[in-house]
């Protein structure tokens, strides 16, 4: 999660230090604390959790180490039990020590996953491109918005379950004193090289998370300004703090006074300091510019792999998934929004901002131009980043 594959939920309990882990989504960095089972798949390590063993027919679904809450599927269990007992089969967890994408492509050829759980806005095209999922449009899309599903894949090559908005996250105290913490803007970073030396963002060449802000960037430049993106990062390239991984990134963002007191991370970490007792110790925004808040949306998506033999039990599967059931443990166990709207929020999320009213710019960069682009995209971001010095 790649740093989507950082950040659920054993982050600890320090609101100002989320922990190492924001998701485990696509395997870039599996920092796994507890491993239920190691097991070899094609040459290489995975970690898996066999959900139950009392049935005839297993499905094999690849996911990130914290789905669910942790231990790669051992919570799923749970979960989906219903499932299992109605459809007379057993869920077999792996969570690959690879990308979830990189994994399926290099099994093109013998595929050993039935279903992959934690593809996003970024992997998905890449994984569609190279022709390893099966697209199907589960019954359940009824209660999740279309653009959701847009955003992820047009063809239904995956299913969107949870969703959540890129955010600069600023300290209270740092946010409270200046309106260009509370209210950021790309523009604002550009022009003010102390408020850029305050901010960690996180490498595009290493980490999911540093992917998506520079989509982010791209997008506000091109759709909003309509200006090139380049000099943004000519700009702030000598000021800010680049991190390997979100988890460097929120290990960085301490608050402490000689520390820079804004990262790029999520709009739901407020949420999740005040489920630990904090509230007002995080403030988070999405990038403003003339009375309108502007945001790049994380989408995370199931899909079934191509190759796969038990299609029906696959699409059941994928109709579960959007389930109440699952969908209720989302915001607090993965700390994103479910796909699914007619799922209540807890109350805790009162504490994150309000984002019904944010535009989300991913429909300035279709999935099929992800795809194409990001590469060299991020080619451009290096020779920028490496120039400025």
């Amino acid at each position: 999660m790649n740093s989507a594959t950082e950040r659920a939920g054993a982050r600890g309990t320090d609101p100002t230090a989320l922990g190492p882990l924001r998701r485990g989504r696509l395997g870039r960095y599996l920092l796994v604390s507890v491993v239920a089972l190691i097991v070899l798949v094609a040459g290489y390590a995975t970690y898996g959790y066999l959900a139950t063993r009392s049935h005839g027919t297993v499905l094999t679904i690849y996911t990130y180490p914290s789905f669910l809450g942790g231990g790669c599927g051992q919570n799923a269990s749970t979960v989906f039990a219903g499932f299992e007992r109605a459809h007379d089969v057993s869920l077999r967890f792996l969570c690959p020590a690879g990308t979830l994408a990189g994994t399926l492509i290099a099994e093109k050829s013998a595929p050993v996953a039935d279903l992959v759980v934690g593809l996003d806005e970024v992997t998905t095209p890449q994984a569609e491109a190279a022709g390893v999922l099966v697209p199907y449009a589960p019954p359940a899309l009824a209660s999740v918005s279309p653009s959701l599903a847009s955003e992820l894949s047009p063809d239904h090559a995956a299913t969107p379950y949870e969703w959540g908005y890129l955010g600069f996250d600023a300290c209270g105290p740092f946010a409270n004193a200046t309106l260009p913490a509370r209210q950021p803007s790309f523009p604002g970073f550009a022009a003010n090289s102390t408020l850029a030396g305050n901010l960690i963002v996180e490498d595009p060449t290493s980490d999911i998370t540093g992917e998506e802000f520079l989509l982010w960037e791209i997008a506000f430049y091109t759709e909003v300004l309509h200006a090139p993106w380049a000099p943004w990062w000519s700009a702030v390239a000598p000021h800010v703090t680049t991190a390997d991984s979100w988890g460097t990134a929120f290990s960085a963002f301490t608050c402490a006074p000689s520390a820079p007191q804004m990262v790029v991370s999520y709009l739901t970490d407020p949420a999740y300091a005040a489920a630990y007792g904090a509230p007002g110790s995080i403030a988070s925004s999405g990038s403003w510019w003339n009375g309108t808040e502007y945001g790049w949306r994380s989408v995370y998506g199931a899909a079934i792999v191509r190759g796969s033999p038990h299609l029906g039990l696959d699409e059941a599967f994928l109709q579960a998934l959007l389930a109440g059931p699952v969908q209720a443990g989302l915001p607090t166990e993965e700390w994103e929004y479910p796909a699914n709207a007619t799922v209540p929020l807890p109350p805790v999320y009162q504490d994150a901002p309000n984002v019904s009213g944010i535009v989300a710019l991913n429909g300035a960069i279709p999935p099929s131009s992800v795809a194409a682009q990001l590469p060299g995209w991020i080619d451009t971001w290096q020779a920028t980043v490496n120039s400025a010095g």
